[in-house]
């Protein structure tokens, strides 16, 4: 390993052999380590630190961990009008955790705008391993029968680290996202890792918070026990308010 960012870490390496995030670049923000493996194991322990795995098709693993770091704290989250009344028109069903591999591959398509995809053959792979052994979720949107919008990501004590999402028709992903997140507010969840900035998510809710902050409540609520898989949605959960 080396004594500066970004650190190389050896695919026999121990899975928590991660740097502290303090060491993380300023530029690119956030790039702390490349190589390694995604074994389960050294995902989680990633994940447990606040670092998480980026990287391109043909790149080296890249582990991260910006500052600030966009989160979404469930009791802030915020819905347009024309979002709540998507929400009561019960135009979509929701689900979760019942094509977990479906939505992966529905992610990692090519984007509308022509750009390509982060999540690699081996990123698919790795999390769905994670979903197997209970550790990674997904959230469906249904139309018809038809898988139209979801998202998914890993859970790991009382804190959602989300990872990606995709539409088909306008508003399914928000759909997925915001019974989600009520959801997960109703089982107690204080956080909801939302990475980095995007305007999507910021309309939600998200917010920056400090690096050292976030794994603060990181630490905190990871410990607490989780929700056993798999997950259902629970109908008590209302759509809108």
């Amino acid at each position: 390993m080396r004594d500066q960012a970004p650190f190389w870490l050896d695919p026999r390496d121990p899975p928590t052999a991660f740097p502290p995030v303090e060491y993380a670049l300023r530029d690119p923000d956030g790039l702390l380590a490349i190589g390694g493996d995604l074994a389960p194991e050294r995902l989680l322990a990633a994940y447990r630190r606040g670092i998480f795995p980026w990287y391109s098709e043909g790149q080296p693993i890249l582990w991260w961990s910006p500052d600030p770091r966009w989160v979404l704290f469930p009791p802030e989250l915020h819905l347009s009008r024309s979002l709540r009344k998507r929400l009561r028109s019960g135009r979509f069903e929701v689900t979760l955790d019942q094509s977990f591999d479906a939505v992966v591959e529905a992610c990692r398509q090519p984007r509308p705008d022509g750009s390509g995809t982060w999540i690699t053959d081996a990123m698919r792979d790795a999390y769905c391993r994670l979903h197997a052994l209970g550790h990674a979720h997904s959230a469906e949107t249904w139309r018809d029968g038809r898988l139209v919008g979801g998202l998914y990501g890993v859970a790991i004590g009382r804190v959602f680290f989300g990872e990606s999402m995709f539409a088909r028709e306008s508003d399914a992903s928000k759909v997925a996202f915001a019974r989600l997140v009520r959801q997960l507010h109703a089982w107690g969840f204080a956080l909801i890792d939302c990475q980095v900035h995007t305007e999507h998510l910021a309309r939600f809710g998200a917010r920056p918070i400090a690096r050292h902050r976030f794994i603060q409540l990181l630490d905190e609520h990871s410990r607490r026990p989780g929700v056993a898989g798999p997950w259902r949605l629970e109908t008590r959960v209302p759509d809108a308010e």
